[in-house]
């Protein structure tokens, strides 16, 4: 795609980038109270059957994710014109979705800035390992990638190492606004949880609310993930990366059904929002049908994302991802790439 073309494509979507103040207020209606009476019902129906209110709770889950989406577009400034708003809005969805606001905003700003950037990846994204990096990296590296790509670690472990670590404490040098947000989000969860523990009881109080976080954080992760690993997925090195191919070419279009398309506030339109985060969520499926070229973008189901569980390293000759059972060769060779490579690429910590 030529420059200019770019440059087209970039104004058409530019033109969705407008904020709707009914539409946002409505979307807080019919998001917000719905998962706090889902919440009191999952409660009540304890004394009638544990499993309904698992089941309660699970479409609770559901309803965590629309919140997220919301907080997400706070985070881009696209929810509400005001950024005041923005911020009150993203700290109070914040809470409920367990995320620092200030914090986030900032991780997801760079993850945008470089994503599929292969010289400036590890702030805001998956760890994504090269194959050459893979062949070349210690046991000890590859145990610890290995783990970490696992399923059962990634979407099992990684909402409590989110909610529990990760959004609960400070990045080293954050700034006196980001310090203060964190603290703020967390004394409101302590006082919130406390108060519900209170007029509850702690068994019901997690036997409600566990539910909700785990399947919550499991497919906000599992969302998360799928849009940027899929086989042909583009990843660049600095001198060569360009940031509307990572946008149209390294997001996916995950069409959803319908229902689950409005509970995930419609981020399955990936492409569209990392070509313009300034969309607000429920303009996102009409800039993606008024705009022919973005309709392009590699698109992926329900049943076809289950291939990208598979993907665990990216291969630069190939363009493409590869299993680990794919590589297992090259691990073989392993003195061809040192002689290829003799110094040894550093892989971004996690």
């Amino acid at each position: 795609m030529s420059r200019q073309k770019q440059a087209q494509l970039r104004k058409s979507v530019a033109s969705f980038a407008n904020s709707d103040m009914k539409a946002s207020i409505m979307q807080l209606i019919n998001t917000i109270l719905p998962f706090f009476l889902l919440w009191f019902l999952a409660y009540q129906s304890l004394s009638l059957s544990i499993w309904l209110s698992v089941a309660l709770s699970v479409i609770a889950a559901g309803f965590v994710i629309r919140i997220f989406i919301i907080f997400h577009d706070c985070t881009h400034g696209s929810f509400f014109k005001s950024s005041k708003a923005n911020r009150v809005v993203g700290t109070i969805t914040g809470i409920i979705t367990l995320f620092a606001f200030e914090k986030w905003k900032r991780s997801h700003a760079i993850h945008h800035a470089t994503s599929g950037n292969l010289d400036k990846r590890g702030t805001g994204d998956v760890w994504v390992m090269t194959v050459e990096e893979y062949v070349q990296a210690s046991v000890w590296e590859r145990l610890a990638y290995r783990l970490y790509r696992n399923p059962i670690v990634m979407f099992g472990f990684g909402p409590l190492y989110l909610f529990l670590l990760s959004n609960r404490f400070n990045r080293k040098g954050a700034k006196r606004k980001e310090r203060l947000n964190t603290y703020l989000i967390n004394v409101s969860i302590m006082v919130i949880y406390s108060l519900l523990i209170w007029v509850v009881g702690w068994q019901a109080f997690l036997m409600i609310q566990l539910p909700i976080l785990f399947v919550s954080g499991a497919l906000g992760i599992w969302l998360f993930y799928v849009q940027h690993q899929f086989e042909d997925s583009y990843f660049e090195n600095e001198d060569e990366w360009d940031f509307v191919k990572a946008a149209v070419d390294g997001s996916s279009y995950y069409k959803l059904p319908k229902v689950i398309q409005w509970l995930t506030g419609s981020i399955g339109f990936h492409h569209v929002h990392h070509l313009s985060p300034r969309v607000p969520n429920y303009h996102l499926e009409k800039a993606h049908e008024s705009t022919p070229p973005l309709q392009q973008a590699t698109t992926i189901t329900l049943a076809t994302s289950l291939k990208s569980i598979r993907f665990r390293l990216y291969d630069e000759a190939t363009r493409s991802f590869v299993t680990f059972k794919e590589v297992k060769s090259l691990i073989r060779k392993r003195k061809l790439s040192i002689q290829l490579n003799p110094q040894r690429p550093s892989i971004p910590e996690k």
